[in-house]
């Protein structure tokens, strides 16, 4: 059974039990577990979605209809479990293609196909050294952690514990394969506005992720590291931020003349807890008194066309933009381009081959990018610390 010791790392592989922060000795991984977040797929499903989503606190039905017309809007589906399905076949054509003989399984936290039925799968297959690839690329309790927990939460006192090992691919904020499809977008966006003869001055980007607690953020990321107010989550988007306009401006010099900025969006907490701010709808309405002419709002937080981007972006943001006369543009995100999925596979062989950290690709890093994740990152304020995998305990 696993260890309860207070430096144990939970339901690990051997490689990655001792708690080092890089794995740097190859692992024969049996299989990839693709951990997403769930999705409903129907009007049925979208209440019974959202209280799994919001388990344990006590929201009334009412409020969450109050979120549930964003899926209502759209027949009740959420995009998430179709870019996850694509994603998988995406995976496993590149895996083939790199002859790379692992199975991919997909399970989710909070809707089927559940982790718990992806595990169990494996288990089935004899396939019980599983390497995880959670779809959020950065750090903090929601992205990061959580995810940690759900694989220790499937594992502890079942069949599996003892037998099923579950690690977990790094942050990838700083995979360039992560961030190609940001500086495309951004590239093109500009220079569309430039040749319509719109000034670079003129060009607002906004950088918008999810705002998180300002609590959950200030505790991102290892405890190491002094982060800044924002922790770790911010400081990391701050940095692909960053190397994106840089990398911008080398493709169209003019581009070194934009402002840009990182802003945030699907707050969901009371108004008495302090979230992550601006918010990009607040500051779409102060573009037009900065002399901005148009906005080009860029889904950094956000791995795929998630709702919060069809809804909280291309609805309310674009809406945002349109009553204040600015010209709108809202840039792709990963999905499944030629760049991501191969970077993902990049990660997996990192961990296969037990690749040094130093020789790794990364970009716009600015750390927090472990193996193993360090005592006490990314914890839950109002939750406290769970039992977790993938990480050195708490």
């Amino acid at each position: 059974m696993t260890s309860n010791a207070p430096d144990a790392v939970l339901h690990a592989s051997p490689a990655a039990s001792g708690g080092d922060p890089f794995i740097e000795q190859p692992v024969a991984y049996d299989a990839i577990l693709l951990a997403g977040f769930g999705g409903p797929e129907g009007q049925d499903e979208v209440i019974p979605f959202l209280r799994n989503v919001t388990r344990g606190r006590g929201i009334p039905d009412e409020r969450l209809e109050l979120v549930a017309h964003h899926y209502r809007a759209f027949g009740g589906v959420s995009p998430i479990n179709g870019q996850n399905r694509a994603l998988k076949a995406a995976l496993e054509a590149e895996l083939a293609a790199r002859s790379i003989d692992l199975p991919v399984y997909w399970g989710n936290r909070n809707w089927a196909p559940y982790l718990e039925d992806a595990v169990a799968e494996a288990a089935a297959n004899d396939d019980t050294t599983l390497l995880a690839f959670a779809t959020s690329a950065y750090s903090s309790f929601s992205s990061c952690r959580q995810y940690r927990e759900d694989f220790s939460r499937v594992l502890d006192g079942t069949p599996y514990d003892g037998v099923v090992t579950i690690d977990k691919i790094r942050p990838f904020y700083d995979h360039p394969g992560f961030v190609q499809a940001f500086i495309d977008g951004v590239h093109d966006a500009v220079a569309g506005f430039l040749a319509d003869g719109v000034q670079a001055e003129s060009i607002q980007v906004l950088f918008s992720t999810h705002s998180i607690p300002e609590a959950d953020a200030l505790r991102s990321g290892s405890r190491d590291v002094e982060w800044g107010p924002g922790g770790a989550y911010a400081a990391q988007h701050e940095a692909v931020a960053a190397w994106v306009m840089d990398r911008v401006a080398q493709l169209e010099p003019a581009a070194a003349s934009v402002p840009w900025e990182l802003v945030f969006q699907s707050r969901s907490g009371p108004a008495s807890q302090p979230w992550l701010e601006p918010d990009v709808c607040d500051v779409i309405g102060e573009l037009p008194s900065r002399g901005s002419q148009a906005v080009i709002v860029v889904p950094v937080g956000f791995m795929s066309d998630h709702m919060e981007v069809l809804w909280d972006l291309d609805t309310e943001a674009k809406e945002a933009a349109e009553q204040n006369g600015l010209r709108f543009v809202r840039t792709p995100t990963p999905g499944v381009s030629p760049a991501f999925v191969a970077g993902i596979v990049d990660l997996i062989q990192e961990r296969l081959e037990g690749r040094p950290n130093a020789d790794r690709t990364r970009v716009a890093s600015v750390g927090g990018s472990f193996d193993v994740c360090r005592p006490g990152c990314c914890e839950n304020v109002r939750a406290g610390f769970k039992r977790a995998a993938a990480g050195v305990a708490p």
